[in-house]
């Protein structure tokens, strides 16, 4: 393992690696306890219109994906309670239109996008240093609004219904939570692409769920097995040549079948 830290690129993929996962471990629990994975997976989705802009328009593809991934959140969570549709509807409308507005900007931006795969499937090992520093600060504003409103996202995660009633303002804590969401997805994106990122979001948070019944426990627990699964894929992906994000999710993927037949879930302490 020691040997692969003498390539810049690997250094720079593992530091991608540790940052992703404080995001995913924290986040991911509460996409996981409050069962909001399709959410998830919509703005993940979506969040494609904001790369395949950022390739139209002459910016970063990452950097355009952060504003356009939030949008896609607050749609979802606006579109849901304003129109007379069920929410599952919703998402999957936006999910679409955010996957073809960024094929049609792709389409349209002069040229050949030749690291367009990367994004669909993630390659952590082309993460340059600037892209670093975008998902340090990233890293930096979710603790932040978790740490500040961390028992209001307690009182809508599990009750949402209740909290409205002792008057914490659920629907914009909710909106708040989606754009947290938005962020880990940026996040995950240069690791494992936006088609797997679903899988790093929710299966570390899946799995440190089996072994604790303490939140905050769980998303410490959350943050280690996001950095172990990310770390082993990458060096199994160094080994036998494999693509990094998928050799990533596959371990972590393993891991939860192993966890799930040797353990078993635990009721959540407040």
């Amino acid at each position: 393992m020691i040997e692969i830290l003498q390539y810049g690129f690997m250094v720079n993929a593992l530091a991608a690696a540790l940052l992703a996962a404080v995001a995913c471990g924290i986040i991911g629990v509460y996409v996981v306890v409050k069962r909001i994975v399709f959410i998830g997976g919509g703005i993940a989705h979506a969040s494609f219109g904001g790369i395949g802009l950022g390739y139209l328009i002459g910016i970063e593809p990452v950097l355009c994906a952060i504003p356009f991934s939030i949008a896609s959140a607050l749609a979802i969570g606006e579109v849901s309670r304003r129109v007379k549709i069920a929410e599952d509807t919703a998402i999957g409308i936006i999910w679409a239109m955010g996957m073809a507005l960024g094929i049609m900007f792709i389409s349209l931006a002069p040229g050949y996008a030749p690291d367009l795969f990367s994004y669909l499937f993630g390659n952590i090992l082309t993460v340059p240093r600037s892209d670093l520093s975008v998902m340090l600060l990233l890293d930096v504003i979710i603790i932040v609004v978790v740490c500040l409103l961390y028992k209001e996202f307690l009182a809508i995660t599990f009750d949402e219904e209740f909290a409205t009633v002792i008057g914490v303002p659920a629907h914009k804590l909710y909106l708040v939570l989606l754009c947290l969401i938005a962020l880990t997805v940026v996040l995950l994106i240069r690791v494992v692409g936006v088609i797997l990122v679903i899988a790093l979001l929710t299966i570390p948070a899946a799995v440190s769920r089996r072994f604790t019944n303490d939140l905050k426990k769980m998303m410490l627990l959350s943050i280690f097995f996001a950095a172990s699964f990310a770390i082993t894929g990458l060096y199994l992906s160094y080994i036998f040549d494999l693509p990094s994000g998928s050799t990533i999710v596959l371990v972590s993927g393993i891991v939860f079948l192993i966890s799930s037949l040797r353990s078993s879930g635990h009721s959540f302490k407040y």
